[in-house]
């Protein structure tokens, strides 16, 4: 999910993202009295303040252990409206490290509201090191992870991989508000972000006051199999090259080229990323996409296969950045869509159905990529290895009652626009706004992005 990628030093660049717990919405363990501790100033910024939050690691009970959870909050404690809880995506990404970029990209709120971030568990200043999965896979969704490094993260982690799990943070940041001594606050949440919002605001609401969902990931769960990124790849391509005229259809060649050199979760990967970074194809700030596939459907792959390589062992990307663990502990304990269904299903079941849901794929539905590129790509090759684990629990509520925006990059092949469609019906007070031309993580990075949610935000 959302700030999604391989490639970190691209995303961070531009997004400056079996025992569980108790059930959703029960009280805090008898005892736990959730404080903020060992404060100071922030080294990465000196209007923040940075301190510990402790929690445990298994609310039920069952299982001992604490985590210490990094948390950066701004110094501005009269801010009239109150805090703004900004959710990092991923999931993987860190909170208070990428506090200075998000700060400056959402400048034009922090008179009103006190910002903070936090380490969501797992990440940042406590992030989970999977070795050989993070040297696979890095930041990315695309990339499948061999079956070894994901039963190897599964070990290190033992039955703690358990506790991962969106409704584990969500109870921390409860936790995390109490310590504050805040009645309300307002959540920001991108890519993933917006899942954990929906989420705590599905089990919290009258602990949220208002809620921005960027680059939207619906309540109920992702497609793990990708299926609307497959198939909006053909209209984005179409859409770059009639801006800059180039006279051809590469959305057809893309269809070529896959199907030729079998190099389609590569080429996947590529565009996602493009999406972020590089939306419309114009290679200002990324490779040059469509040159790439059309020399590629001319018969010289080399160009593209070369940057499809560098993408996936480049630049190694270090846990703190983003935990490719934490990533599938949490995707993986997470998503119920999945084609054998939840995470507790055995692992013998899973190649069956994941052979029976690739015979559903039709060709229309993926094209310009093949339909297997849908089970080829790092979602469903990682979890389909992930041993059995406890599913996330649903939220105690259906529909989010507090006012909700929602914006989404019409180019967006992270979270395509799909998603944010899907989430929107299901918001009896929300409003999802497609900014034209955008692709992944809207606020900072687009006026109009940033004009409405100014607006919604704070009535200007």
């Amino acid at each position: 999910m959302p700030a999604l990628t391989r490639a970190f030093r691209w995303t961070a660049a531009v997004l400056t993202s079996v025992a569980l717990t108790l059930p959703p919405g029960a009280p805090a363990a008898a005892g736990h009295h959730p404080r903020l501790t060992d404060s100071a100033p922030c080294a990465e910024i000196a209007t923040f303040t940075c301190s510990y939050l402790t929690v445990p690691l298994d609310r039920s009970g069952a299982r001992p252990g604490t985590l210490r959870l990094r948390v950066a909050v701004a110094n501005n404690a009269d801010a009239p409206r109150g805090v703004l809880m900004v959710l990092s995506g991923g999931p993987g990404q860190p909170g208070p490290a990428l506090v200075p970029r998000i700060s400056q990209r959402l400048s034009y709120l922090l008179t009103d509201y006190r910002m903070v971030m936090i380490d969501q568990r797992g990440t940042g200043a406590g992030a989970i090191d999977c070795p050989r999965l993070q040297a696979e896979v890095g930041a990315s969704d695309v990339t499948p992870p061999t079956p070894a490094a994901v039963r190897e993260c599964a070990d290190l982690l033992g039955r703690d991989r358990n506790h991962y799990t969106t409704a584990d943070t969500v109870a921390d940041l409860e936790d995390l508000r109490r310590a504050l001594g805040v009645p309300r606050w307002t959540l920001d949440g991108v890519s993933y972000g917006s899942f954990v919002a929906e989420h705590y605001g599905l089990t919290h609401p009258r602990r949220v006051e208002r809620m921005v969902l960027d680059s939207v990931v619906p309540q109920n769960d992702l497609d793990p199999l990708y299926v609307d990124s497959l198939g909006r790849a053909g209209e984005v391509l179409r859409t770059a090259c009639r801006e800059q005229q180039c006279g051809y259809d590469p959305a057809a060649e893309l269809a070529e080229v896959v199907r030729r050199y079998d190099n389609g979760v590569g080429v996947l990967d590529l565009l996602v990323i493009a999406s972020i970074v590089d939306p419309g194809l114009t290679a200002a700030n990324f490779y040059p996409v469509l040159s790439l596939l059309h020399l590629a459907a001319q018969g010289d792959p080399g160009p593209l296969n070369s940057v499809i390589e560098d993408l996936r062992h480049g630049t190694f990307t270090p846990p703190a950045e983003f935990s490719s663990g934490l990533h599938v502990a949490t995707l993986c304990g997470d998503l119920r869509s999945t084609p054998w269904g939840d995470a507790s299903t055995p692992l013998r079941f899973r190649d069956a159905a994941v052979e029976r849901a690739l015979a559903k794929v039709s060709a229309d539905e993926a094209w310009p990529f093949e339909p297997r590129t849908a089970v080829e790509q790092g979602i469903i090759a990682g979890c389909r290895y992930w041993p059995p684990s406890q599913p996330n629990p649903r939220p105690p509520y259906s529909r989010l009652t507090m006012p909700v925006l929602m914006i989404n990059g019409d180019r967006d092949l992270s979270t395509p626009l799909e998603w944010a469609r899907e989430q929107a019906a299901l918001t009896p007070h929300g409003r999802l706004v497609v900014i034209e031309g955008m692709g992944h993580s809207i606020q900072g990075r687009n006026a109009e992005g940033d004009r409405v949610v100014r607006e919604f935000l704070t009535g200007r």
